[in-house]
Formats: structure tokens, C-alpha cells, sequence
């Protein structure tokens, strides 16, 4: 089966997976982080066919009201990113 760009297609278990592992990380990254309910926190698994990039790459974008977007970036897929990986992820500089 061929995904797209943002990991779209293979059906319903497989969205409900990354549903399930995004939801995941968004709870750790605002415990980890002490984020108030009020910030905002997007994952997203990015797929880049091109041979120069990584494969696939989890983006999380933390957006708390009255400060500058942080984006992390995690060299993996979301259904890999836990523990050790995520906090070595929180703690590089965001971009």
C-alpha cells in the first residue's frame, strides 16, 4: 500500500494507531513541558520520499497563548517516539 505525504491511507486501524500514539504524545509532551490546558499541542508524522531526507520524521508543535510556537522534531516514527527518545527530543533547543 502506498501512503501519502502525511502518512494518509491504510485504512482504519491504521489511523486509529497513530490516533492512539499522537494522543499519547501529547500527554507526555504537557507533562513533561508543566503546559497549562490552554496550550495547544499538534503531532504529525511527515514522510519524505526523497533520498537526502531521513524517512520519517515526527514533528510536534507546542503553541501556548502569548509565546512563540515551538517545533520538535523527532527522527522516527510516532508509534517509536516514547520515553527516552521523547525526552531527548524535549530537551534539544526547539526550532
Amino acid at each position: 500500500m502506498r501512503l501519502g505525504l502525511f502518512g494518509k491511507g491504510g485504512g482504519a486501524e491504521r489511523k486509529a494507531a497513530a490516533s492512539a500514539d499522537a494522543s499519547r504524545i501529547k500527554a507526555e509532551v504537557r507533562a513533561r513541558l508543566g503546559l497549562p490546558d490552554e496550550a495547544a499541542i499538534a503531532v504529525n508524522e511527515i514522510l519524505c520520499a526523497d533520498p537526502s531526507c531521513p524517512g520519517t520524521e515526527t514533528v510536534i508543535l507546542v503553541m501556548n497563548p502569548g509565546a512563540k510556537t515551538r517545533a520538535y522534531k523527532a527522527q522516527m516514527p510516532m508509534a517509536e517516539l516514547g520515553g527516552e527518545a521523547l525526552l531527548a527530543v524535549l530537551a534539544a533547543e526547539p526550532s
